[in-house]
């Protein structure tokens, strides 16, 4: 099955560009509740997925011995903003194990947070790893990488921490990992059908504090997210807007190259979303257009005219076109 149109833009009167992807909704029990493309397309989750890598640190007691609060299972699953509240929170974080910001293996690049990027500029200051979107997830791994006595290269596809990280995506996901490919915070990242993530979400949605430690872990990651929405992203940031949208219902998470992800507990729903041409402003479309189709959204939020039906307009604040779903998309 090929990919299908999913969002479209319009100028002018006419059709000016198609954003084709796949989607997948499942159930608790792992069956496709509907999907559009196809569901066994094989995609890289990218930081949809950050909620999965974070299992090990739970399941292994790492998080436990650490003393970690939910604040930090929300940065683990986190691509921040590299504002202040972060990057102070992570180096809290790797302080408390003893470690310091070299110990990091993720890189670094500038914040996306504007004050913070503005801020450096103005001093001559240079962007360290704390600012990388993804030092939660590799503070997260150090700890991780603490408790199983590992080497200091956890970001190695045959280090313990990442054979942890394989595990837990092909066992969720009820698949084999298709191969990886090397993350932008140099990280594998497990390549898994589009199905297979849906999937992954769905037992996440279903998980509850009750259940078996997979499941109590799961449940933990989820709450944490939904509960400091500004740690996962941050302001202006639409898994930050959309989970705050939804009050705290839904967990959501984006990752590169167009991939969406959401969490529905009180649906016991997954959902996961690939745009082929990896246009962010498209998964961000579809995701918000996913999310009232199941009735956890309000479709008169003022987020959705922000992604979805809000006009689009240039540097004069003239409107020059609009977003609207393809035929036969939600």
């Amino acid at each position: 099955m090929a990919a299908v149109d999913l969002i479209e833009l319009w100028r002018g009167g006419l059709l000016e560009g198609v954003h084709r992807g796949h989607v997948v909704v499942c159930d608790a029990a792992g069956e496709i509740v509907e999907a559009w493309g196809d569901p066994a397309a094989v995609i890289f989750p990218r930081s949809s997925c950050k909620m999965i890598q974070a299992l090990p640190l739970i399941e292994s007691g790492a998080a436990e011995a650490a003393g970690l609060t939910d604040a930090q299972m929300a940065l683990a699953c986190a691509s921040h903003q590299g504002a202040e509240i972060h990057t102070a929170a992570v180096a809290r974080w790797l302080a408390d194990l003893g470690l310091g910001e070299p110990d990091l293996r993720c890189g670094s690049h500038m914040p996306y947070d504007e004050a913070t990027r503005d801020a450096l500029y103005r001093h001559h200051g240079k962007p360290c790893q704390l600012h990388n979107n993804c030092s939660g997830k590799h503070a997260g791994f150090l700890t991780l990488n603490r408790h199983l006595k590992g080497g200091a290269e956890y970001v190695e596809v045959d280090h313990p921490v990442q054979k942890a990280v394989r595990a837990a995506t092909e066992e969720v996901c009820h698949e084999s990992a298709a191969g990886y490919g090397i993350d932008g915070c140099s990280a594998p990242n497990f390549a898994t059908s589009i199905h297979g993530l849906a999937r992954a979400m769905a037992f996440f949605a279903a998980a509850r504090d009750a259940g078996s430690v997979r499941e109590r872990a799961a449940h933990r990651l989820t709450h944490a997210m939904t509960a400091f929405p500004e740690l996962v992203a941050g302001e202006g940031r639409s898994c930050t807007n959309l989970m705050r949208a939804m009050g705290g219902k839904v967990a959501v998470k984006t990752g590169a190259e167009a991939v969406f992800t959401a969490i529905l507990p009180d649906k016991k729903l997954g959902i996961a979303v690939k745009v082929l041409d990896g246009a962010t402003r498209a998964s961000e479309a579809a995701i918000t257009a996913l999310l009232i189709r199941h009735g956890v959204l309000d479709a008169g939020h003022p987020v959705v005219e922000r992604y979805l039906t809000g006009k689009q307009k240039n540097c004069r604040g003239l409107v020059t076109g609009e977003l609207r779903l393809a035929p036969g998309f939600c």
